[in-house]
Order: structure tokens, then sequence, then C-alpha cells
């Protein structure tokens, strides 16, 4: 297995609260790389795929996405896995599995990204292929009690009518459980003005803006999802650190980061995981939403970035609280389950802290 695959962090402090108990949202996960390695191994012999040792080595791959062969090299192992997803069943057994991960790490709200047409070919079209994925979602929540929605992404890379076909789709499933629209892929690839219809699709449909931004380039980028598609949450953010004007600009706008902490530093945007400007953002008053990105891929599901923040940027408990609460208050969720996990954040950290930085 991957390390911390199973979604406990390694050895926290005897004097720490146990993370996987903290009550959060998990708002950046992608669909195939939220597979467990094994599932990936069983399927691939399934279908008769051959596994690159980067993924079935058990131990997370060596990546470096920050230029053109890095990135092409991250993609192509991506598309390996997604591969491996042909049948219902194999859809349905990966959203299970991925709630229970959740579940297990504490999550109880989770938004799960999809591109359908990615798995339409296996799937008997566009429309059924997010018709199984919303069916799969559905029976999953139902069974593990995990509260959960799907945010439907468009890619950068190709066209952008096709993006547009996307947010229609994506609004048409809106009441059974789209609640959002990004825009994912390498971001130095497709202006992020050429898809302000497909946003504004979105957007008219009451779907939430989350795009990309701010990961692989700067500032620049995370400024351009706000002013050419609106975003009401940023994926990744963590270049707006450079920019203390755009910081104070999400900040008092309240758009969320969704930021990935084990992602960054396995995809080479900083070295080291005390390099990731958690604190800056923190500081800076800019919601966060701790996410695993592709934990196939960066070893690490949800616990895991928690335990990043406590234990590479000195995040307190109550502290981590206070992330947990950002990535409530960012997400789809509804009232009902909003105050229920606000609540069960406070009964973590305790009436005496409870109130410190909410």
């Amino acid at each position: 297995m991957l390390a911390f695959s199973g979604g406990h962090p390694p050895n926290p402090p005897n004097d720490s609260r146990d993370l996987t108990l903290l009550p959060k949202a998990h708002l950046h996960l992608h669909f195939t790389g939220s597979m467990r390695p094994t599932t990936l191994i069983e399927l691939a012999d399934k279908y008769g795929v051959h596994l690159p040792e980067a993924l079935s080595s058990g131990t997370p791959p060596k990546l470096r996405a920050t230029d053109e062969r890095g990135w092409f090299r991250f993609q192509r192992l991506y598309d390996i896995a997604r591969s491996c997803l042909r049948a219902p069943e194999d859809i349905r057994r990966l959203v299970r599995e991925a709630a229970e991960e959740d579940v297990r790490d504490g999550s109880g709200w989770l938004e799960i990204q999809v591109d359908p047409t990615s798995y339409a070919p296996h799937l008997g079209g566009l429309i059924p292929a997010l018709e199984i994925i919303l069916d799969a979602v559905e029976s999953a929540s139902r069974d593990t009690g995990l509260g959960m929605r799907v945010l439907v992404a468009a890619n950068r890379m190709k066209h952008p009518l096709e993006a547009r076909t996307l947010a229609r789709l994506a609004v048409r499933f809106a009441d059974r459980g789209v609640v959002g629209f990004g825009l994912s892929n390498d971001e130095r690839r497709g202006m992020a003005r050429d898809f302000d219809r497909a946003f504004a699709i979105a957007r008219d449909g009451g779907l939430l803006a989350a795009p990309h931004g701010g990961e692989l380039t700067g500032p620049a980028s995370v400024r351009d999802c706000l002013d050419d598609l609106r975003a009401a949450r940023i994926g990744h953010g963590v270049r707006a650190a450079e920019d203390p004007g755009l910081l104070r600009r999400l900040a008092e706008r309240g758009v969320t980061c969704e930021v990935c902490p084990a992602s960054n530093v396995a995809l080479g945007v900083y070295e080291r995981h005390e390099d990731v400007p958690l604190r800056t953002l923190f500081e800076a008053g800019v919601p966060m939403a701790l996410g695993a990105d592709d934990p196939l891929l960066f070893g690490s599901r949800l616990a895991a970035q928690y335990e990043i923040a406590r234990r590479h940027h000195g995040f307190t408990d109550a502290e981590l609280a206070e992330l947990a609460r950002q990535s409530v208050r960012g997400s789809a969720a509804p009232e009902g389950v909003r105050e229920k996990l606000l609540a069960g954040i406070d009964d973590w950290i305790g009436a005496d802290h409870a109130q410190g930085l909410s």
C-alpha cells in the first residue's frame, strides 16, 4: 500500500487530538485519483492492463510536473489508471471505497470531481456515464452516511465548446447531485477567459464555480479565475501567496482555496512541505479547504493533509479546527449538514477552544 493510503497520519504526537476524529469537508478529490492502489491492481488484472512500476510498486511514484515532460508523465500515469475503469461496477466500487476512506479520515462531506467524458466511451456515452457516477454517489452516500456530491470538471486542454457542453450537462443534473463546475489539467495551456461562457452557463444554473488555478503558474492564474470565471472557490490557489494584494482580495471576497499540500510537494510546486505557504494564506485570512487531490499518485489522503499542517507548519489543534470549519463553510453542503459538522468540530476542540478562532 502507498504511504498513508489507509487514511491515518503517521505517529501523531501523544498530546495532540486525533485528526481522523476531526469533522471536516473534502472539496478537492479527483475521481480516478481517489482509487485505492490495491483496487487499481485488481482492475488492471481484470482487464489485462499492464501497469508500469510507478503504479504497481506500492510506493508513490517520483513525480515532478513543473516542466512539460514531468506533467506528461503524470498525465500518462493517470490515464493508465483511468483506463481500468470500464464498467458500472468499477465505478460503484471506486466511489464506495472513496467514501469509506473519507469517513475513516473524519470527512462528513465530500465533493468528488469528475470529467465524465473520460469514462463515456466505456459507459455508453456522456449522459449514461454521468448517470452511473451520480447513482454510485447516491448509493455510497446512503451506505456510508457520508454527505457526497459531484463537481463536473472540464478539461482546459480541450476546446471550450466541449466545456460548454459539460456545463449544460452539469446544470441538467443539478437536482441529481451535481453542485459545481470546475476546470482542470495543465493551467499553462488554455486561457481561463476562453472558458468564460461555460462558467456563465454553470453559474446561471446555480452551480458553484471552482476552477483550478495558482498551482503550476503564478498569481496571474488565480486572478484570471476570479476575473474571467468569477470563481467562488479556487482549486489549489497556493501561488496567490506571492501577491499580497491578491491575498487581500481572496480574503475580502471569502474565496476558498482548495489547498493540497502533499500534492504540491509531490509535483514539485514546492520542494519541501515547509515551503507550502499554508501559514501565509491562513494569516492573511484566506479561507482554505485542505484536500488530497489524487491519493493514488501522491500517497496520502485527507487526514494526512491536516497532519502536514500540524507537523510541518506548527498549526495548533485550535487552528486545525478552524481549517476544518473553513472547509465546511466553503462547501456546497446543505445548512443542516454544515451545522452538524461545525458542532462536531467544536466538540473535537472542546468548549474552552471552540470560540477561539471561529
